[in-house]
């Protein structure tokens, strides 16, 4: 650990992300309530082959992207790319290769505690020579990264509630927004009737913002403008979810920092009014997180849990520059489900989290000479 220490000596803890960059163009024109409110259509028969994890190009006549692989998304991450030129640099299996690898994986944000135990166990194991070299010790890393991660890997199922509420919450700046306007399309693609609630009445431009998805994905938006009261637009929301025999109702809130008391008060209001239209909802609150923004996630979800009871996260950005290894921080910290993971801007680029993928995105495949 000494080794470590010269190594990161200065680092300060990460500072909370700006805007997204992967939030849409506001609308020039931003839809109105009127066509926003239109009842949701089927999506066509050809968006049904894979429907969960490749969503159709919303242009009539434009061509379906093409879907990177995970580790065409992930290789680029600073995780992954240190990962990989530790082994080109120390191919030859001993203690300084476990002496980096400590460093590369905690200045990735897996998490002190963690690494060291990881770490410790892969020397422990070299020293008994269970490792014929140094690709033997990189499948031993492997497959301890993905036993960290299994226990959180677990899909979020939206049937057996009509409507399901979905609560999503998170700090200003992680995409939260844009998470639901693709997650807005990836059930309207599985053939459920989605809406929308604009609970962000804070943030200028939210609504609008909010309510373009809704016109690109075909989806209702209910909304009220800036500066109404969250709780009330997602009440209405509720009760014309249930009037319109909804699948799906996912609410927008507020972005706030997690040290705000008041905001976080507010958050929980908006909790318990829905428990007033249904005693069960939300079904399910969703936290948004950045990748990139590294330990500080742990606070965040920790302040986040206590106000709202956030029962599943999704972690966004972390393809290019995301350090990455606070997914397995959040793993370990709290075990709470990761439901989605976004690895790029396009709606088909949020994946069902899936930690053999993700793994074997952030490592080699194998070392050569």
């Amino acid at each position: 650990m000494q080794k470590f220490w010269k190594k990161i000596t200065g680092r300060g803890e990460s500072e909370q992300p700006a805007e997204p960059a992967t939030s849409p163009p506001e609308p020039s024109e931003p839809a109105t309530a009127a066509a926003a409110a239109e009842p949701v259509k089927a999506a066509p028969a050809a968006q049904q082959a894979q429907a969960v994890e490749t969503v159709a190009s919303s242009g009539a006549g434009s061509a379906q992207p093409v879907k990177r692989s995970w580790r065409e998304r992930l290789s680029g991450s600073g995780f992954a790319r240190n990962l990989t030129s530790l082994f080109v640099r120390h191919p030859r299996l001993d203690d300084e290769l476990l002496d980096e690898l400590e460093t590369t994986l905690i200045t990735a944000d897996v998490g002190i505690a963690a690494t060291h135990e990881l770490v410790e166990d892969l020397r422990r194991r070299m020293h008994k020579r269970e490792f014929a070299d140094a690709n033997a010790l990189l499948d031993a890393l492997r497959t301890a990264l993905i036993t960290m991660l299994q226990p959180v890997a677990q899909p979020l199922q939206v049937s057996g509630r009509k409507p399901f509420v979905l609560l999503v919450v998170g700090v200003n700046g992680v995409g939260k927004t844009t998470t639901i306007g693709k997650l807005a399309r990836r059930y309207r693609d599985e053939h459920r009737h989605v809406m929308l609630a604009a609970g962000d009445t804070f943030r200028a431009a939210a609504v609008a913002q909010l309510q373009e998805w809704g016109a690109r994905n075909s989806v209702p938006v209910i909304a009220q403008g800036q500066g109404a009261d969250s709780a009330s637009v997602v009440f209405d929301a509720l009760q014309t979810a249930q009037a319109r025999g909804i699948d799906v109702l996912i609410a927008d809130t507020a972005g706030r920092l997690h040290t705000q008391a008041g905001l976080m008060n507010e958050l929980a209001k908006v909790k318990r009014v829905l428990g007033k239209v249904d005693a069960s909802a939300p079904h399910e609150v969703l936290m948004v997180i950045d990748g990139t923004t590294g330990q500080n996630a742990i606070s965040q979800v920790r302040q986040f849990r206590d106000a709202t009871g956030v029962t599943g996260l999704v972690v966004t950005k972390l393809d290019g520059t995301a350090r990455g290894g606070v997914v397995f921080a959040l793993a370990r910290e709290f075990g709470l489900p990761i439901r989605y993971v976004g690895l790029g801007e396009s709606a088909q680029d949020l994946r069902t989290f899936d930690p053999v993928a993700f793994v074997d995105g952030l490592l080699p495949a194998r070392l050569t000479g």
